[in-house]
């Protein structure tokens, strides 16, 4: 039986599976009706996945915005067709980089650059998602986007094998990243490993796994959601008074002091209502929980 579960779970994605798929698992066991997840991993990454209940789908799209943090292992001298290591080799070259010329490197690649989607990214064109066209050997013009890589850091090198940690702006895709680092080196490089370790404000370290999980009881895994309004961390945050709460949980637009803006809205016993829009003095409800 599923019933109606408000609420978001932070799930520590496995290798190998894709995040549908474990988004439909964490589904069946927490019970629910509605789950979404806030930004998909590749089937090969690993790490944070942040998954919306029920009512907490409604406030989940901010994330999809928000910045991501990973940990990626590139493997210099070898160029595959995916751009990771799930593809095919497509070129093998001999690596003769020092850890000095890799943080030479580096140094181009922070802040706001170009990247070109890969073949295999889910984004369309002509309606259909890029990597159909790979799946059929078909290549189709991409044009560079504007991404934005806040932290580039070099954390292990051995020889033919670099760790770096990234935080990077959302639409920014890590196998690109690596190579264009390999190809800036001369070498080329693919996507060895890559784990997501923030979205946002939420951190791995706060994530359980699948495996985890399967083995709590059902009371243990409702004890894991955070409340929807987490999802609204960087918000802020608006209390209206008693007599107002009523009128706006009626999605009626009431009085409100501050400035111009987005808010989360609380009511006068602190209970998240929902979302808002503050403009002259005026808040109008935008997204509102379920009574």
């Amino acid at each position: 039986m599923r019933d109606a579960v408000d609420g978001v779970l932070l799930l520590d994605k496995p290798s190998g599976p894709s995040s549908n798929a474990v988004l439909q698992r964490a589904r069946r066991l927490l019970g629910a009706a509605r789950a979404g997840h806030t930004g998909t991993l590749d089937p090969l990454a690993s790490g944070l996945l942040v998954i919306a209940f029920g009512e907490a789908t409604k406030f989940s799209g901010g994330l999809l915005e928000a910045d991501k943090a990973y940990r990626a292992t590139l493997k210099l001298g070898a160029r595959t067709s995916t751009g990771d290591a799930e593809g095919e080799v497509l070129a093998r070259s001999a690596v003769a980089v020092t850890g000095d010329e890799l943080r030479g490197v580096l140094e181009r690649f922070r802040g706001e650059i170009a990247q070109v989607p890969p073949m295999h990214a889910a984004i369309k064109h002509e309606g259909r998602p890029l990597y159909t066209y790979a799946r059929r050997g078909e290549s189709v013009e991409r044009s560079a986007r504007q991404v934005t890589i806040r932290r580039l850091d070099l954390e292990r090198f051995d020889r033919d094998e670099a760790d770096l940690y990234v935080e990077c702006s959302k639409g920014t895709y890590i196998r690109t990243l690596a190579e264009d680092i390999g190809e800036a080196l001369g070498c080329g490089a693919h996507l060895a490993a890559l784990e997501r370790v923030g979205v946002g404000a939420f951190g791995l370290k706060r994530a359980v796994s699948l495996e985890t999980l399967e083995a709590m009881s059902p009371v243990e895994r409702r004890e894991r959601l955070l409340p929807p309004q987490s999802l609204l961390e960087s918000w802020r945050r608006l209390r209206l008074a008693a007599d107002l709460t009523a009128k706006f949980r009626q999605g009626r637009a009431v009085p409100a002091d501050g400035e111009d803006g987005d808010v989360a809205v609380f009511g006068g016993d602190e209970a998240f209502l929902g979302t808002g829009e503050v403009a002259s003095g005026t808040l109008k409800p935008r997204r509102l929980l379920a009574s």
